[in-house]
C-alpha cells in the first residue's frame, strides 16, 4: 500500500487530488494539510511514502517544508506541486530534498506517473521541467552568495503574512532578538529598507500570494 499525504491551502485542490489518488489500486491518502507546518507534523504522525506539496503554503512554504520533512523522515519522497515554472524554485526544491516537480497545469497528464515514480524512489520531471533543470544547472550551479538562508526566508514569509516580530518568534520558537537579526540580515541581502518593500519582495519571489 502506497501512503500519500496532500498539502495545499485550497480545499478544492486537495479534494480533487484525493479523489484521483484514492481511486488508484493500492494507494491510500492518509492525511491532508492546509499549511506547511501541519504537513510536517502529519508526516511524523502518519509516515507517508509520498508527500505532494504545494510550493506556496502558508506558515512554511513547500521548499522549507520539504527540508524539514526530509530531515525527520528521509524515506518519504516529496513531489513539489506548483503553478510556477521557475528555475530558481526548481533548484531550491531539489536542494531541499524534493525528487519530483510537477506543474499544476500538467497534473491531468502526469500526476499518476509522478506519484508512482516517487513511490519507487525514482525522481520524476516532465520534459519541460527537465529542460528548466538543465538550464538552471548550466547557468548557475548553486545559489548566489546573497541568497537568503532557509531561516531568513521563513522569517520573511511570516512577516509578509502579517505577523509581528514577536509572533514570528513564537511561531518559530526563537527569541525576539534572533528574529530581529534574521529580519535585518534578510532586508540587507535583498536591499530593502521597509516592511512594505520586504512584503513586495516576498510576493515577487513567490514566498506568499498577493
Amino acid at each position: 500500500m502506497t501512503r500519500i499525504l496532500i498539502a495545499d491551502d485550497h480545499d478544492v485542490v486537495r479534494s480533487g487530488l484525493n479523489a484521483i489518488l484514492s481511486g488508484q489500486s493500492g494507494w491510500e491518502v492518509v492525511a491532508e494539510a492546509e499549511d506547511g507546518r501541519k504537513a510536517v507534523e502529519l508526516v511524523v504522525e502518519t509516515k507517508p511514502d509520498v508527500v505532494i506539496l504545494d510550493y506556496q503554503l502558508p506558515s512554511l512554504n513547500g521548499v522549507d517544508a520539504t527540508r524539514e520533512i526530509r530531515a525527520v523522515r528521509p524515506q518519504t519522497e516529496v513531489l513539489i506541486f506548483t503553478m510556477h515554472e521557475s528555475e530558481l524554485l526548481l533548484r531550491e526544491a531539489l536542494e531541499a530534498g524534493a525528487r519530483g516537480y510537477l506543474l499544476k497545469s500538467d497534473a491531468r497528464k502526469f500526476l499518476i506517473a509522478a506519484v508512482e515514480s516517487l513511490s519507487q524512489h525514482k525522481p520524476f520531471f516532465t520534459g519541460r521541467i527537465s529542460l528548466a533543470l538543465l538550464n538552471a544547472f548550466l547557468s548557475q550551479g548553486h545559489a548566489a552568495d546573497g541568497a537568503l538562508t532557509a531561516r531568513e526566508r521563513g522569517v520573511v514569509q511570516l512577516i509578509a503574512e502579517g505577523h509581528s516580530n514577536k509572533e514570528v518568534a513564537q511561531i518559530l520558537g526563537l527569541n525576539l532578538k534572533t528574529v530581529e537579526s534574521h529580519r535585518a540580515s534578510a532586508m540587507r541581502k535583498v536591499n530593502v529598507n521597509s516592511t512594505a518593500t520586504l512584503v513586495r519582495y516576498a510576493i515577487r519571489n513567490k514566498l506568499v500570494e498577493p
